[in-house]
């Protein structure tokens, strides 16, 4: 029977390990797949950032709740975590309780995500027939596996945007990230890539807190080594919306980001180019840097480029699933209008449960970062509260499910990768990932931050939801300082 069978969950990271421990707590079986060597890879990659959100935001309850009868022990409330530390103190734990680390495939990507025996095409049983998951290992084998439902929780970390205009990779971009004069995001500049960095010319693109992340390391790395040189390119007119509210923020490690990024710039350690739209790319021994702007065409040199331009989902493997995704920002189709980044740059929606992200394929789900699709200003707390509801959706408990309630620091001031500011529609187009992750305390009430005035209380019903995490631009996902979706580092994985 169709009910017996276990409840994929497509991703190990944060809100992928929430879900299982959701549909754990509600008696339902999980089989997880995670592309990366160990769980929570993407967390790992970026383990040097620090989050926005203390620890009280970034644990999922079913996890407390799984986590407590093992010894483990729970962080202080009120600290804020780095990378490494959600990973080693929380996430590793939780993927090690037996439920959940017997039911995780490590090194296995998702390749597929189809109904068995039926293409997208073929509507008669559709509903009553398992879904089918084609996944590959390490070793190349691949599997078919059956699941009763999925739940994508893949994130975006592996789909960054590119760097070029109009959504398009740039000419020659892809020859020079080849030829290693572009980095991956959020890379470590004063620990384990240091010595890539030290007495070179970097120039940053983008203008989220992923960049600003970036540009305080690069900062503290020129005043150890000298010859190291700073500049960062933005699309938007004026860098104002990264730098942000400052004291005003609710999270004081978002407002003092954008506090100290104003003040290199202002310094001069850092050369600051706005209405910088990247054109092409020349490749030698150092790096071309072609671009448009208001006062004709511009040419940087530089020795390397670090992209902090945001993630797109990657939908690929989702071909033969019927979804239902808004046209502009590739999240479900009622919760798109809802996070357009170019209406909404504040990093709140309506806490949003099951009904929202549903599609047309019954008992299909994107959680997460992903769930936000090209939208920069997503939560880990969010994620968490979205598997709630869901889980419950699975088990039956619709009234559960529909009450959707989430309790979020307030916000104070919007910064997103985007370059949007709180009372102007973003003006840059590209996307980035927002952070401040975290799971809220129940019971649950949202604090949902109005753009650039006083926090609201908000009890939500369905259709409604919070956002605000993931990882390092992420996206997913408590996003690290600099990077709540800023994507500093609550990506989601």
């Amino acid at each position: 029977m169709i009910s017996e069978l276990p409840v994929a969950v497509i991703g190990a990271g944060p809100v992928g390990l929430a879900a299982a421990a959701e549909l754990l707590e509600r008696g339902l079986t999980p089989v997880i797949f995670e592309a990366g060597a160990t769980p929570a890879a993407a967390v790992a990659s970026w383990s040097h950032i620090r989050l926005f959100s203390p620890w009280q935001y970034d644990v999922d309850a079913a996890a407390r709740r799984l986590l407590v009868p093992t010894g483990w022990q729970e962080p202080d409330a009120e600290t804020l975590p780095t990378g490494a530390e959600l990973h080693d103190r929380y996430l590793q734990p939780l993927a090690e309780v037996p439920a959940i680390a017997d039911a995780l495939h490590t090194s296995t990507r998702v390749l597929a995500v189809s109904r068995e025996g039926l293409d997208k095409t073929r509507t008669g049983g559709r509903e009553d027939t398992p879904f089918l998951l084609r996944v590959e290992d390490a070793e190349g084998t691949v599997t078919d596996y059956r699941a009763r439902a999925v739940i994508d929780a893949s994130g975006t970390w592996g789909t960054p945007n590119p760097l070029g205009q109009a959504g398009l990779p740039a000419v020659g971009e892809a020859e020079a990230f080849t030829a290693g004069l572009i980095t991956g995001p959020l890379p470590d500049v004063v620990g384990r890539d240091r010595a890539r960095f030290a007495g070179k010319h970097v120039l940053v693109v983008g203008a989220g807190h992923s960049a600003a992340n970036t540009l305080l390391a690069l900062g503290e790395l020129a005043e150890q080594e000298p010859g190291t040189r700073i500049s960062w390119a933005i699309r938007s007119a004026s860098a104002a919306g990264v730098y942000g509210g400052g004291d005003l923020d609710g999270l004081p490690a978002r407002g003092a980001l954008g506090s100290r990024l104003r003040t290199l710039v202002a310094d001069g350690r850092i050369e600051l180019h706005t209405a910088f739209t990247i054109t092409g790319f020349k490749t030698s021994g150092t790096l071309a840097v072609i671009g448009s702007t208001p006062y004709g065409e511009k040419q940087l040199e530089v020795d390397l480029l670090v992209p902090a331009t945001g993630f797109r989902p990657d939908l690929d493997l989702l071909h033969e699933i019927r979804l239902d995704l808004d046209p502009v920002v590739e999240a479900p189709r009622e919760l798109g209008p809802l996070i357009d980044p170019e209406f909404h740059s504040c990093g709140t929606v309506a806490p949003h449960g099951a009904r929202m992200l549903s599609h047309p394929e019954k008992d299909f789900y994107i959680v997460g970062m992903k769930s936000y699709g090209r939208a920069p200003t997503f939560l880990m707390a969010t994620g968490y509260e979205q598997v709630r509801s869901i889980a419950a959706a699975l088990a039956g408990d619709q009234q559960a499910a529909d009450d959707v309630q989430l309790v979020l620091p307030e916000t104070g001031v919007c910064s997103t990768d985007l370059g949007g500011s709180c009372d102007a529609p973003a003006a840059d187009g590209s996307a980035a990932a927002a952070s401040c992750c975290g799971t809220a305390p129940e019971p649950a009430l949202e604090q949902a931050a109005s753009c650039c005035g006083a926090p609201e209380t908000v009890t939500a019903p369905e259709p409604t939801e919070s956002s605000c995490c993931s990882t390092p631009e992420p996206a997913f996902l408590g996003i690290p300082t600099g990077l709540e979706h800023g994507r500093s580092a609550e990506r989601e994985s």
